[in-house]
């Protein structure tokens, strides 16, 4: 097994998972840490060290609001720790891997964590990559800074840093993808064979990575889990930057919150003082007019030069095969003509056909989440559940699941590491029977893969469903 392993910056020692044919490196530093001058800019090189760094821990979540703070689904069900430790020190990332050597150029899952640019960590329970480790893949979750720290810009940050003024969450994700292409291999890794992959806010984020002409080279394959969001009554969608000089607006608001005037003093402020202040800034609104307020990506023209979606559609982004879906019961939108219907569905679909229509033969492999999920809140489909069953970390969580469930999670993460390994989700089960063939969604092959109450069933339709087909007429 690897335990000890080179990267650029120095040497480092895993630990052995639960299953120790498994090492886990946990806070391996990919960049400096962004404190002092470092704070509103692009991640820079992390320093050298001497001797071996023992990644045994995770390391600090970025500055957020405190977790498990509050009676919402998401403080039960996986942020349930209100002392975990917090830092602007946190550009750390954490590798998985089944290597014995570092010859074998294993495929490689780049994982992007949700929670709307404002919150989560790589270190939710959720995200144990063992499982998916055990199926021969390296698994490699990469942290990122948020919310103001991550996502802010002014017009002083502006004329500093012209070519990287915003995005700089993004910018740490993607800083992550260099630091795999340069140093996976050590690990047991193939930097040739990446998927990025990432839910909600995250899959928004492996959008925006897509749409990076800068990424060119460092995957190939993306996975997409309730990340393409497309409100019918909202023009773009939820992957839609915010106009930079809109952006900077909002920043020279912030530094009135602040009580500061330059970029000097903000940068000399303690970094939980600023988050508290964000706090205040943004009020405790989560409807779309009080997300608005808050600081996400920008449409900077370096790093996003529009929406991500539309470059995906019409080809200027990069050529990747691409997984993804969404679960039944999250951000359902009325319409007069259908009834409730989900946009995330309308929005994967539109794609796929869109960019077949552009000429773009690259496959994309639809699925919809519909288990039941067992509680006594009922909570229906609700959105991020699906992720205890790709990573295939049920024996985490608190819900009384059943073998049904982790017969159906099996199945999930099977798919999901097929599709990181060849591009092609398809495959064995354990028990060597060939899984529900699952083919790629197009016009001529109307394929949805429902993850059920009765396991991965194949949807085949002689037609698409009418609000589909009349949605993409009309817009």
């Amino acid at each position: 097994m690897i335990r000890i392993a080179e990267t650029e910056y120095g040497t480092v020692r895993g630990i052995e998972a639960a299953d120790p044919r498994i090492t886990a490196f946990k806070g391996i530093p990919f960049a400096a840490p962004p404190v002092g001058k470092n704070r509103w800019r692009a991640p820079q090189p992390a320093q050298k060290w001497e001797g071996i760094k023992e990644c045994y821990r995770f390391a600090p979540i970025s500055i957020q609001d405190q977790p498990a703070v509050g009676t919402d689904i998401y403080c039960k069900e996986w942020h349930v720790d209100p002392d975990i430790e917090m830092s602007e020190d946190c550009l750390y990332l954490n590798v998985w891997t089944p290597a014995k050597k570092t010859d074998e150029k294993l495929p490689v899952v780049v994982w992007f964590f949700g929670g709307g640019l404002q919150w989560g960590y790589p270190s939710e329970m959720e995200f144990d990559g063992e499982r998916v480790a055990r199926r021969g893949v390296v698994v490699v979750t990469v942290n990122y800074r948020v919310a103001a720290m991550g996502f802010m810009t002014h017009p002083q940050i502006i004329k500093e840093q012209p070519d990287f003024p915003a995005n700089f969450g993004n910018l740490d994700q993607q800083y992550g993808l260099q630091w795999v292409k340069k140093n996976i291999a050590n690990f047991g890794g193939d930097p040739d064979t990446v998927t990025i992959a990432g839910q909600s806010a995250g899959g928004g984020s492996v959008l925006s990575q897509i749409a990076y002409e800068g990424n060119k080279g460092l995957f190939s394959r993306a996975i997409i889990q309730s990340g393409i969001i497309r409100f019918i009554n909202m023009k773009g969608g939820l992957s839609s930057a915010c106009p930079l000089d809109i952006a900077a607006k909002k920043g020279e608001e912030f530094f009135e919150v602040l009580g500061v005037k330059t970029l000097e003093e903000a940068r000399e402020l303690d970094a939980f003082y600023v988050r508290d202040k964000y706090a205040e800034y943004c009020g405790n609104d989560f409807s779309p007019a009080g997300m608005a307020k808050r600081f996400m990506t920008v449409q900077d023209n370096t790093f996003c030069k529009g929406d991500p979606y539309e470059a995906i559609v019409n080809g200027t982004a990069l050529p990747v095969a691409i997984m993804a879906g969404n679960t039944t019961d999250e951000f359902l939108e009325d319409t007069p003509k259908y009834g409730k219907i989900s946009p995330i569905e309308w929005g994967i679909k539109k794609l796929a056909l869109e960019r077949k229509e552009n000429g773009i033969d690259l496959p994309l492999y639809y699925y919809n989440f519909d288990a039941e999920i067992p509680g006594e809140d009922n909570p229906g489909t609700f959105h991020s559940v699906e992720l205890w069953f790709f990573f295939e970390t049920l024996a985490k969580c608190w819900r009384p699941f059943v073998g049904k469930h982790y017969d159906l999670a099996r199945q999930m993460c099977n798919y999901w590491s097929n599709f990181i390994k060849t591009g092609d989700p398809n495959g064995l089960d354990a028990d060597g029977s060939q899984m529900p063939v699952w083919k790629p969604y197009s016009k001529e092959c109307i394929c949805d893969m429902i993850f059920g109450k009765k396991g991965a069933e194949v949807k085949i339709k002689d037609k698409e469903e009418d609000y589909i087909v009349d949605l993409i007429e009309s817009r």
